[in-house]
């Protein structure tokens, strides 16, 4: 009794998400209007129309001008409901500001902006994106997955009850794999005044999102991706600091009088500033070829433990991907160029 329903509803889904997909070419920045705006019946609006038509049926059958005035009423209802719903959806601007890059099981953070240029505020906004996004070359998901366990369904919707001018929120897509990933339509919904009918729309942005693999450690040089940064080795790199004496420079006005050593002024020596530097460490290289895993994915899964483990030690790196040179890799260290290490990992072919 199921499969007869189900095998037609799947086609008639597919059919419509082209046709959508159509009218709304994809673009960071929507604007909503008759093009890309739909109207139709709510749940609660169907049996609104079954009234309509028992009423002038009613009114008919029995010649009654009462029940035909009623008719006509509820007709003129529906009349402006329709209208006040459309234009509650029509003419808002969507805004796609920033899309955050996150670990494959757990979701990307999207930041809509929402612009009303209508002089009335608009109310109950119903914003949310579709259950999952869209991969580019979804194929054998099974043996590329990056997620270890149970995949958990996200849908958040976000419920506005009043906008007015401008308005900035933020919603979360659900991941489960590396690479790039096509956010999910959004769709914008709203039922007000009455319920009796439901205008939406959908909006599907051009910018992608990057997924990095999960990390999975690994004993590569284990003393380096220790959690406690004093138990790195010292030397071959120093920045400025208090801990070990570096050297003596002659005494520039201005310099803190604390640093002048006092010893060579005593002995008539002249004025010296001494200098100091605390010790950074090595610099790791983080290779592709080095990691101990077979498969392409888990190797990749352990450069993101070691980029992460590195970034937070502040210690300067090398990240060398597969097809790479050591000669172009970038030296760095911090968070900023972990964040830029981990796109680098999410892009690799």
């Amino acid at each position: 009794m199921t499969i007869f329903p189900q095998a037609i509803k799947q086609p008639l889904t597919a059919m419509f998400r082209r046709w959508f997909a159509k009218r709304a070419p994809r673009d960071d920045n929507a604007t909503l209007n008759l093009r890309n705006v739909y109207i139709f019946f709510s749940r609660e609006g169907l049996l609104f129309v079954l009234l309509l038509i028992i009423t002038f049926i009613a009114g008919v059958n029995y010649g009654n001008n009462l029940v035909l005035g009623l008719c006509f009423y509820l007709i003129s209802v529906w009349l402006i409901s329709f209208h006040v719903t459309f234009a509650h959806v029509s003419g808002l601007q969507v805004r796609l500001l920033e899309v955050t890059m996150a670990e494959a099981g757990k979701p990307v953070w999207v930041t809509l902006q929402l612009l009303s240029n209508s002089r009335h505020p608009r109310r109950q906004l119903s914003i949310g994106f579709d259950a999952q996004g869209k991969y580019s070359q979804d194929k054998d998901l099974t043996n590329k997955s990056s997620v270890n366990g149970p995949l958990d369904v996200m849908q958040t919707t976000v419920l506005l009850p009043r906008l007015e001018d401008e308005q900035i929120i933020r919603l979360p897509v659900a991941t489960y794999r590396r690479g790039k990933l096509e956010l999910p339509r959004l769709h914008i919904k709203t039922v007000y005044p009455l319920g009796i009918m439901r205008a939406w729309s959908y909006v599907y942005f051009a910018r992608p999102a990057w997924v990095y693999p999960q990390p999975e450690a690994f004993e590569w040089q284990a003393r380096y991706l220790s959690a406690n940064s004093t138990d790195l080795p010292t030397g071959g790199q120093f920045t400025q600091g208090q801990d070990d004496f570096e050297r003596l420079d002659n005494h520039v006005a201005g310099e803190s009088l604390a640093r002048v050593s006092w010893a060579h002024v005593a002995r008539g020596q002249g004025m010296f500033t001494k200098h100091f530097a605390d010790p950074v460490g090595y610099e790791q290289r983080l290779a592709y070829e080095d990691m101990p895993a077979q498969a392409h994915e888990q190797k990749l899964a352990q450069l993101t433990y070691g980029v992460l483990a590195l970034s937070k030690l502040e210690v300067p790196f090398q990240l060398q991907l597969p097809h790479e040179a050591p000669s172009t890799a970038e030296i760095g260290q911090g968070e900023a160029f972990g964040q830029a290490c981990l796109l680098r990992v999410a892009q690799a072919s």
